[in-house]
């Protein structure tokens, strides 16, 4: 899957290997077949998403911004 609307070399499909959880933001870890991508993003995304180590999602990379997809 890709998100149609992001270039394609901006996507690293992979699985969650860690969730470091915050108050407002949570660290998200996905392992990639290029190496480890990280992203933070607010903890009420990863609840919303229903984000868990193993779950497969896109990362989408923009500039110095990494944002998570769930697939």
């Amino acid at each position: 899957m890709s998100i149609q609307a992001i270039n394609v070399r901006n996507q690293f499909k992979g699985r969650i290997r860690e969730i470091i959880r915050g108050d407002v933001v949570s660290e998200i870890d996905v392992e990639t077949p290029w190496g480890i991508v990280t992203s933070v993003i607010t903890t009420r995304s990863v609840d919303d998403l229903q984000l868990i180590v193993g779950s497969e999602v896109v990362a989408l990379v923009k500039s110095t911004e990494v944002s998570i997809a769930k697939l």
